[in-house]
């Protein structure tokens, strides 16, 4: 953090500490240490000693390390957390020499200390490590917000410096996680429920069968999406490449290999488009392929995935967001695109067949659809703007035309639309799936209706990918694909009102 980001009392604060720098030095005490012999966690000993009565003591002894939190009674007791929870640290001269007396007096909030004691439990109830010994591992130089300061400490550094550092906006948070982790263990939860939601989305493919895989990042062309991509250059090769906006084609590749019947993958996409609560330019999905299954089938899996995850993350497939509760529990609703269109507005796009007529009944229900440039893009932005915003619990909307489906195989019984469904959940597309167009002179074709587009000046239409054409020509079996947002299910699992609080480091514009 740069000196301009700092308050007036956080840079006192920053001097006084590294004062206490020099004082170690003089005591021969390094405060960056290379090494500790910790032998337990919080947790384990508060699960361990759950039974110890008030008052009792044991000759059981631990080490413990973690961040100072709270410092009361002049460091007489200290709340000390790592990665598991919270133990109390009892630190008298009784138990202590005066060489280590000496050292607890240049403990501050936030510094990493390693306590080795005894266990008793206080006549109040808690937990505690009666410390014989302390090594500081880390001197921290900058202050700690104050919601993690006693009333009296706030008192005592305001009345020398003024106020003290807060972790109050948002842009804070977010620019400088680390803080916002120390800060809030609700924040740590996010993100150790991340984990755990990636691990068992992970262990359920696998569990059916899936494999999983990996596909470049960097691409000669951007595809397997309708997004703008980020564009680098190779100096090596002296050629432009493309950061991955999807990893479909590739996966595809793979299933045209013949590597594996289902194949799946994890992976950082990017697309250089707007930030808002629900968009990073950075984002994880996961993409999975399986032979001859078609788009019901994913529908199917998707909906169990979701559940199954729900409840082995949080016990529950009925989940609390915001102040509605969604009703995870399969089987899910199920409605075409033109059939929930005509629910909301009233209007019967199936009997609409030129843009133009399409853009008229747009307009008559308040729908500006001047920029769209065919059917099935007039039928997307009237979804989105009159029918996506109400689905609140889970559906599959599918049949999506097939002006704004390049990569998916056309319906069996109108070809004006695909095999596809979009999953939505609380309003957000969360999954999109296909019947997966496996015809290369079909593909062919619909890569040369985007080229086209992107003539125009759509920017987000792809281009003709030769060499995916030959891959399919060499013949891919039937093929049911899905792709899950990641960032947007871990929103829904752990009630984050937006995608910054579930990515560790979100894009940020520069400070200056």
């Amino acid at each position: 953090m740069g000196q301009e980001l700092l308050h007036e009392s956080d840079s006192s604060i920053r001097q006084q500490r590294i004062q206490k720098l020099a004082d170690l030095a003089d005591k021969g005490i390094n405060p960056y240490p290379y090494y500790y012999n910790k032998d337990a966690k919080a947790s384990e000993l508060q699960e361990k000693y759950k039974d110890l009565a008030a008052g009792e003591e044991t000759e059981d002894t631990y080490s413990v390390a973690g961040r100072v939190m709270v410092v009361r009674n002049s460091g007489m007791f200290i709340d000390l957390v790592d990665d598991s929870g919270k133990i109390q640290i009892f630190s008298h001269k009784e138990n202590l020499n005066p060489e280590q007396i000496a050292l607890l007096k240049l403990i501050d909030l936030g510094d990493i200390v390693g306590f080795k004691g005894t266990i008793r439990r206080t006549p109040r109830g808690e937990l505690t490590i009666k410390a014989k010994d302390l090594t500081l591992l880390s001197k921290s130089l900058r202050p700690l917000p104050n919601k993690h300061l006693s009333e009296e400490k706030i008192k005592e550094i305001e009345a020398k410096i003024g106020k003290v550092y807060k972790l109050t906006d948002m842009e804070t948070k977010y620019r400088q996680r680390y803080i916002d982790l120390i800060a809030n263990e609700e924040v740590r939860d996010t993100f150790r429920k991340r984990s755990l939601i990636i691990q068992k989305i992970r262990e359920y493919l696998i569990s059916k069968g899936f494999m999983e895989v990996e596909t470049p990042m960097l691409h000669p062309q951007a595809g397997g999406a309708n997004a703008r991509p980020f564009i680098t250059h190779h100096n090596a090769l002296d050629m432009d490449m493309y950061m991955r906006i999807a990893p479909e084609l590739y996966l595809k590749r793979l299933m045209v290999g013949g590597v594996s019947e289902k194949i799946f993958e994890i992976n950082r996409s990017f697309r250089n488009e707007g930030i808002d609560t629900r968009h990073n330019p950075e984002f994880t999905m996961m993409e999975l392929y399986q032979a001859y299954v078609d788009y019901n089938d994913m529908m199917t899996l998707t909906e169990n995935l979701v559940s199954t995850i729900a409840q082995e993350v949080l016990g529950t497939m009925k989940i609390t967001y915001g102040d509605k509760t969604i009703d995870l529990t399969p089987p899910w609703d199920r409605k075409t695109m033109i059939g929930a269109i005509q629910e909301k507005t009233g209007i019967d796009f199936s009997n609409v067949f030129t843009c133009e007529d399409a853009k008229v009944k747009a307009q008559s229900i308040g729908v500006n659809a001047e920029d769209c440039d065919n059917w099935g893009q007039v039928l997307d932005h009237v979804f989105e703007e009159k029918v996506e915003p109400g689905l609140i619990q889970p559906v599959h909307i599918y049949d999506y035309p097939r002006d704004i489906s390049p990569l998916a195989k056309v319906h069996r019984s109108n070809d004006r639309l695909t095999e596809r469904f979009e999953t939505r959940i609380n309003g957000w597309e969360v999954a999109n799936a296909f019947s997966e167009l496996t015809d290369p002179i079909d593909q062919r074709a619909r890569f040369e209706a985007q080229a086209l587009a992107k003539a125009n000046g759509d920017e987000e239409a792809m281009s003709i990918d030769e060499d995916f054409i030959c891959a399919l020509e060499h013949g891919m079996p039937p093929t049911g694909g899905l792709g899950i947002g990641i960032d947007r299910i871990i929103m829904l699992l752990t009630n984050s009102p937006s995608i910054r609080d579930v990515i560790a480091f979100p894009t940020m514009r520069h400070k200056d």
